[in-house]
């Protein structure tokens, strides 16, 4: 055999090296613009945890685990319940992504639903400051878009849901850096997630889909608790022979990993969602807003709707019938009629009511796509027949809350308030805003959690 380069040295142990680089990165070293957007990133998840909380999803959840929670150590955000802090990772994370209004990495994964969940669980268990949880955070959403996009996108390809997949590698990341894991405890942590990586395509348009989260989170924290006591995995659950890098994905670069670690964030490239659905559908839901406002439009006089998509958006959203709110955010046919129905995609357009509505059936059927390999994920053209004769179109090529067109921290907060104030009450929702905002400066942060929960 010839001799190994040093890169190659570096990417054959690609578990290790990012081990040292979490155990070893100090708050210190986080640019002030990636803290912020932490601070944006936890207003926009806790408002989404809270505005899900109320789901059938969370009450059947509970049904199922509340016999075999442990002791309260935890809140519950959006509810009175407290739990274990274990479950509560479980049940925060579901509530977090039912809704498909969490935020979302430039490529790939859905970020904060794995690894929030886990944080705040375990701050209201063991007291941590604001400023090592904002830490802890940042480093979790590197492990696991890194880990993530190591195998993308032959990995989603293949059928495997990533933010539950990588979304563990996050949560482990900074639970483990929270309670100061060894370099050789970390790599055993990473091990231990890499173990539990799990999450189906299929599952998408049932309750399913936020399970992969809340599992992330809840298996991340206990991967991190058993290292924390030397329970063992393999040091190259990653990038091993028969590890996560070559079973779960026909392409594996283990560089993506370790390269460039510490001079460049990926939170950095975070986004947020305007619309309670899938991204892949953002730019439709654009276009027909932008038609609707610019002519006025009723639903009764359009005669046909022409979509030109992405490949992807079809791949993920082509139900043609939705029967429930969730199989709703998994249509672009439903997205596209209910934008023109009630001037808004949000979570009152995905109730099975709403879904079943007969006019949105109605139009549902009027509406045809067309699949343009030249458009991203984030881009589309609506295009619509009138029954007067006209024709009109619109072209998105920056969908609303990507990086091209992102939304401001007013908007933001505009966002957080819509989804917290009818459960918690405004002046509450208020409190919970400002902790969020200013999370780097509590003494405890587990204060925010406790104001996300519900007073009784």
């Amino acid at each position: 055999m010839g001799d190994v380069r040093p890169d190659d040295a570096v990417e054959s142990h690609a578990t290790s090296v990012l081990a040292r680089f979490l155990v070893e990165s100090r708050p210190e070293d986080i640019p002030a613009e990636v803290r912020h957007e932490a601070a944006r990133a936890i207003l926009n998840w806790t408002g989404c945890a809270v505005g899900g909380a109320g789901h059938e999803t969370i009450d059947h959840t509970l049904a199922a685990f509340g016999p075999f929670g442990g002791p309260a150590q935890a809140s519950l955000f959006g509810r009175s319940e407290r739990t274990d802090a274990l479950n509560a990772a479980l049940i925060n994370g579901i509530s977090s992504h039912l809704l498909d209004f969490d935020d979302t990495h430039a490529r790939a994964i859905h970020p904060s639903a794995p690894v929030l969940p886990a944080l705040f669980a375990y701050s209201e268990w063991q007291a941590i400051c604001g400023r090592d949880l904002v830490h802890a955070f940042v480093l979790g959403v590197e492990a696991e878009c890194r880990v993530g996009l190591s195998v993308y996108p032959e990995h989603h390809d293949l059928g495997w849901h990533i933010t539950g997949t990588a979304g563990v590698f996050g949560a482990t990341a900074a639970i483990g850096k929270l309670i100061g894991l060894t370099t050789q405890q970390m790599t055993w942590a990473l091990g231990i997630a890499a173990a539990q990586a799990a999450g189906l395509q299929v599952m998408f348009g049932s309750m399913c889909k936020s399970l992969h989260a809340g599992r992330a989170a809840q298996n991340g924290l206990s991967a991190a608790l058993l290292a924390k006591q030397d329970f063992t995995s393999s040091e190259r659950g990653i990038e091993g022979a028969r590890g996560f890098g070559e079973v779960y994905s026909t392409r594996f670069d283990p560089s993506v990993i370790t390269e460039g670690l510490g001079t460049r964030y990926e939170l950095s490239l975070n986004m947020y969602k305007p619309y309670a659905c899938g991204l892949v559908v953002h730019a439709v839901i654009d276009g027909c807003l932008a038609l609707r406002e610019q002519y006025g439009l009723q639903p009764e006089e359009i005669e046909a709707i022409e979509l030109a998509v992405s490949p992807r958006t079809m791949e993920l959203t082509s139900n043609k019938e939705p029967r429930t709110g969730l199989e709703g955010r998994f249509s672009v046919f439903h997205v596209a009629a209910a934008a023109l129905i009630f001037g808004a995609v949000g979570e009152a357009q995905f109730t099975d009511a709403s879904v079943l509505d007969a006019r949105a059936v109605a139009l549902r059927r009027r509406i045809s796509t067309t699949v343009d390999p030249q458009l991203l994920r984030t881009q589309a053209s609506v295009s619509m027949r009138l029954k007067d004769g006209r024709a009109v179109t619109h072209h998105v090529e920056h969908a609303l809350g990507t990086l091209g067109r992102p939304m401001r921290d007013a908007d933001l907060e505009a966002k957080f308030f819509g989804l917290t104030e009818e459960t918690l009450g405004a002046e509450q929702a208020r409190s919970l805003a400002g902790l969020c905002w200013s999370i780097e400066t509590l003494t405890d942060a587990g204060a925010l959690a406790r104001m996300a929960a519900r007073r009784a």
